[in-house]
């Protein structure tokens, strides 16, 4: 069984994320991408929201989706969340699956800065998505890395979790930048101080 692994802070989860993941899953024919929310990424300092929240938004997009799930392991873990030794928990907690890392084009450009990034890339591989405003070469990394990192195509869509939240703050619309699912959960809940009415 191949899985894809999205992580990700998810503040919030966003339609490029889901595009990011599909366009992963379609390319290399994963058989599920499990949506994992970071319980504190080492490379962020505060967030808007809280893991629990983070989890909630994750689990209401990808509801919908047959090959699509939420893993609640950073989270119930906690403490600062290396990838490396989340890798070593999946393969340890499921022998017989195939994991790859979905990752965009900045944090492809950022892997050889990672936390044991040597020991990571001896365990999976990685699939790096376009974004918006990134350059993407793997030529450009070093060459134990050029042979785990794969490219992905998705349609190029300039929304993030920052742009999301600013838009709440400035009292914007951030519809159809989130699943509805996740619309829906910001409006009821609040999060980030929306507003009632703010957010259509």
């Amino acid at each position: 069984m191949k899985v894809g692994i999205m992580g990700g802070t998810f503040d919030p989860i966003h339609i490029g994320h889901m595009l990011a993941a599909e366009a992963a899953r379609d390319v290399y024919q994963l058989d599920e991408v499990w949506f994992m929310p970071s319980h504190i990424p080492p490379h962020k300092l505060e967030s808007g929201a809280t893991g629990q929240m983070r989890l909630e938004m994750t689990s209401e997009a990808v509801s919908g989706h047959p090959s699509f799930r939420t893993l609640d392991f950073e989270i119930e873990r906690g403490g600062v969340s290396y990838t490396v030794d989340t890798v070593m928990e999946l393969r340890r907690a499921y022998p017989h699956i195939e994991f790859t890392f979905i990752i965009g084009a900045d944090m492809v450009n950022y892997l050889p800065k990672w936390h044991r990034i040597d020991e990571l890339a001896g365990m999976l591989n990685f699939i790096g998505v376009n974004r918006p405003g990134s350059s993407l070469d793997v030529n450009l990394l070093p060459s134990f890395l050029q042979k785990v990192v794969k490219i992905a195509d998705m349609p190029l869509v300039d929304i993030s979790s920052t742009l999301i939240r600013k838009r709440v703050a400035a009292g914007e619309s951030i519809r159809y930048m989130v699943p509805d699912r996740v619309y829906d959960y910001i409006v009821r809940s609040g999060i980030y101080g929306i507003q009632s009415g703010t957010a259509d």
